[in-house]
């Protein structure tokens, strides 16, 4: 179920899944076609959903974006003895809600920063004194990945949480967590789990801001690479300890058993790994260089972490360094250029993988049709080698209504080359 860049790069390694009979995609889109049927279906008409499952004899459905899986698309699955690959409704609040990931932080004793969630504007302003800048303004409800504003003065700050109360984010801005600011650098450990038995499934490192450097607006995401070195065997085993594990254990303990893929959001301070939030879904674009690196078959671990059946089970990833480059329609994270002609040439060469993340087919040209419209990747024995291999094939790609950063993985090419990465 879904039909972005993440979507594409599950089709693509599901459909070298040894176990798979017949792969749909709904409702896909032209690079996710080449892997899967692609079918008309709506993710929120859970009874269409259900229906299609039934006539054609599905025995697993993969559910992408996190929006269907707060919406409880997989409970209505699991009535419907239909095994599905993501969280309950419930668990999902665990990306639905920052204020009840942050209350569960608080219970679990899971290291985090300090937070207050308020309920209006006025509320909020006064919680203000509390903190210190720069203040980390979140919209508690889903926002497509930007609804978190980091400002830097108490004037921003109050101007932001007019625009988040004033309907902003919409509904997901009825509610604003105010959080602490943590020191330190980011990075993402994603693990699977079927609600008791957990498996580490891989670490990145992503680039949110629109602009080089790591400068201006937040978006969904603008590059990744696969593992992060940062996140060191030690430090992997404090977050599953710390954080992975206590949350599991937690959910399950409440009566709402979390399984699925849980990626974690992480800030590496000096005191060690804190959560900065989870998502309850494969990151976008990090699922892009994970599946790059995944040796397995993907349909089976997913199956088996549907049906409670992980103990034992475990997941290969090669040693190569897999980084990808967001292309993206000019105007974007603000209003994108929809309908810009794509030639994707021979990018695919050399063993690059373009992954579609917002294509359409118009009189029978690829064209954009979205924000973020393609996810250009390769791998290398280095980071530095895998950005040359992936940049070098971002310029076969005729786009000229597009843009991409050209420092996806700065920071480590710094580290690779002795330097010290500075902002």
């Amino acid at each position: 179920m879904g039909s972005g860049g993440r979507e594409h790069a599950l089709a693509w390694k599901l459909a070298q899944s040894p176990s798979l009979g017949k792969l749909f995609a709904a409702p896909g889109n032209p690079g996710i076609a080449e892997e899967a049927e692609c079918v008309s279906l709506d993710a929120s008409d859970h009874g269409a959903v259900v229906s299609f499952c039934r006539s054609h004899e599905i025995a697993l459905v993969v559910i992408g974006p996190e929006a269907p899986l707060v919406d409880g698309l997989a409970d209505s699955l699991a009535a419907a003895d239909i095994p599905a690959f993501g969280p309950s409704k419930a668990a999902a609040q665990l990306e639905g809600s920052k204020g009840f990931t942050k209350d569960l932080c608080a219970r679990a004793e899971i290291p985090t920063g300090g937070y207050v969630r308020t309920h209006s504007r006025d509320e909020a302003v006064a919680a203000l004194d509390g903190f210190s800048a720069p203040f980390v303004l979140k919209a508690d409800g889903l926002a497509a990945g930007k609804g978190v504003v980091i400002s830097p003065t108490r004037e921003h700050a109050e101007a932001t949480l007019s625009d988040m109360f004033g309907g902003q984010f919409g509904s997901a801005g009825a509610q604003v967590v105010i959080e602490e600011f943590l020191e330190g650098e980011e990075a993402s450990f994603f693990a699977i789990t079927d609600g008791t038995h957990v498996i580490p499934l891989g670490t990145a490192q992503d680039h949110k801001q629109v602009g080089e450097g790591d400068k201006g607006a937040n978006t969904g995401g603008m590059g990744a690479y696969s593992p992060a070195p940062v996140l060191t065997e030690a430090l992997q085993q404090r977050v599953m300890d710390e954080i992975i594990r206590p949350t599991v254990d937690t959910m399950r303990s409440e009566g709402m058993p979390y399984s699925g893929v849980l990626y974690a959001g992480l800030m590496l301070t000096a005191t060690g790994p804190q959560l900065i939030e989870y998502n309850c879904r494969f990151g976008d674009p990090e699922c892009q260089v994970l599946m790059m690196r995944y040796q397995g078959d993907l349909a089976a671990m997913m199956l088996a972490c549907a049906k409670g059946e992980l103990e034992g089970a475990g997941a290969a990833f090669a040693q190569e360094t897999a980084l990808t480059v967001v292309m993206a329609a000019k105007g974007y994270p603000g209003t994108p250029q929809k309908g810009g002609a794509i030639a994707l040439g021979d990018a695919e060469a050399n063993g690059a993988k373009v992954f579609h993340a917002g294509t359409a087919i118009k009189d029978g040209s690829l064209v954009a049709n979205g924000g973020r419209v393609l996810n250009v990747t390769a791998t290398g024995a280095s980071v530095t080698e895998a950005q040359k291999a992936a940049y070098d094939a971002v310029a076969k790609v005729d786009f000229a209504s597009g843009f991409y950063r050209s420092d996806i993985g700065w920071k480590e090419v710094a580290r690779e080359k002795g330097d010290t990465p500075q902002n």
